[in-house]
């Protein structure tokens, strides 16, 4: 398997797009060549490749330089993507939501299009990529957003929301959808402040750079 490129977001790249809320779009932390990887380097970039994301890329560039934080990153990334109690649908979702909370291009080009195949409608990723709040929804991605707004913006949730999240998703199940937002958020500010590039692809827009 290539180090850069997964096989899921292999569509062709029409032109690069900066990162987070800065204009420049230039590579602060590239791919290294596997000759130029330390021994911890190559290993801990085959452990990625052998398992579910089947490829060095996105975040892990950059966390790259720290190979035993990006094991441990890793891993805690593929119990929440793949593992979780929490329905894919309600995953992805939050998952675009703190994309859009750290105007983080890769998380978002990645994941609308899997929220969209997932179940989530349209009009709601045009709402958050607007930066709108999104209507119409089903109660339970409703209970989902109410949470991840309030945790990015509040630092907590009120009494109401977290009632209603632990009704429709359990304890363990709020315990993992704050723990996915802030994966989230954390592997977007390491690529923000890397600035690892992403490509704009055929069917989903970037986010703007500034957001309303």
């Amino acid at each position: 398997m290539s180090l850069a490129t997964p096989t899921s977001t292999a569509a062709p790249a029409t032109s690069t797009v900066p990162q987070g809320f800065f204009p420049s779009a230039g590579d602060r932390m590239p791919l290294m060549s596997r000759d130029a990887m330390s021994t911890a380097q190559r290993e801990a970039a085959d452990a990625l490749i052998a398992g579910p994301r089947k490829a060095v890329f996105g975040p892990f560039i950059p966390l790259l330089r720290s190979p035993q934080l990006m094991g441990r990153v890793g891993d805690l990334g593929a119990y929440l993507r793949f593992e979780s109690v929490v329905e894919a649908r309600i995953r992805e979702l939050v998952t675009c939501v703190a994309a859009r909370h750290t105007a983080n291009q890769f998380e978002w080009l990645m994941h609308a299009p899997l929220a969209l195949g997932a179940g989530v409608a349209q009009a709601t990723l045009d709402a958050i990529a607007e930066g709108r709040q999104p209507r119409e929804l089903a109660a339970d991605e409703a209970v989902a957003l109410d949470l991840t707004f309030e945790v990015l913006r509040q630092h907590g949730c009120c009494d109401a929301t977290y009632a209603a999240a632990v009704a429709a998703f359990g304890e363990q199940g709020v315990v993992e959808l704050v723990s996915l937002a802030g994966y989230f958020v954390m592997v977007c500010w390491v690529m923000n402040v890397a600035r690892t590039p992403t490509q704009s692809k055929p069917g989903f827009s970037p986010l703007a750079a500034f957001p309303a």
